[in-house]
C-alpha cells in the first residue's frame, strides 16, 4: 500500500460504524454508508493493508470471568535505558493488560486485572516487584470504569 494513502469521509464513517460493533455485516455499513458491500469490503482490505485497522478484538466482562479488580501501576525503573528489559519481563505477566512509557513521575503505567486482593498482592510481591530495572511502584485500584470507548474519527477534526 502507498505511503499516501489517505482515508476520505466514507472511510471514516465505515471506521465509526464499526468501532462501535464490528461483527456488523458489511453489507449493513454499505446501506448506512450508501455503497456497496463489495466498495466496504475493498476498502476495509486498504486500510487494513495501510496499518490504518490492525485488528478486530473481543470485548470481555472480565468480573463474570471471576477478574473483579482493575489496579493500575505506576511503576519506577532504576533507569529509563532498562525499558527495553522490563517490558520485555513485564510481557510474562498474563495479568498485564496494557503498558504505557510515560512522562512523569512514573517511567511506566500499567494495567492489570486480578481475582481479589490477595492475587493482586501476589502480583505486586512475587512477580512485578522481582523484575529486574524496578525499583518500587505505586498502585491504584479502580472502583469502577465509567467511559471505555475509541475515538469518534468522523469527529477527530471538530
Amino acid at each position: 500500500m502507498p505511503q499516501n494513502f489517505e482515508i476520505d469521509n466514507v472511510d471514516l464513517q465505515i471506521l465509526d460504524i464499526l468501532m462501535k460493533n464490528a461483527k456488523k455485516p458489511y453489507t449493513e455499513v454499505a446501506k448506512q454508508v450508501f455503497v456497496s458491500g463489495g466498495t466496504v469490503h475493498v476498502r476495509m482490505r486498504k486500510m487494513e493493508e495501510a496499518g490504518i485497522v490492525t485488528g478486530t478484538t473481543l470485548e470481555l466482562d472480565n468480573t463474570k470471568l471471576g477478574y473483579d479488580i482493575t489496579a493500575f501501576i505506576g511503576i519506577f525503573l532504576a533507569k529509563s535505558a532498562l525499558y527495553d528489559d522490563v517490558i520485555n519481563q513485564l510481557k510474562a505477566i498474563p495479568e498485564i493488560t496494557n503498558v504505557h512509557y510515560t512522562t512523569g513521575n512514573y517511567s511506566m503505567f500499567a494495567k492489570i486485572n486480578c481475582k481479589d486482593t490477595q492475587h493482586l498482592k501476589d502480583l505486586l510481591h512475587d512477580k512485578i516487584q522481582r523484575v529486574d530495572g524496578i525499583t518500587r511502584t505505586e498502585t491504584m485500584i479502580s472502583l469502577e470504569e465509567s467511559i471505555n470507548r475509541p475515538i469518534p474519527v468522523t469527529h477527530a477534526d471538530k
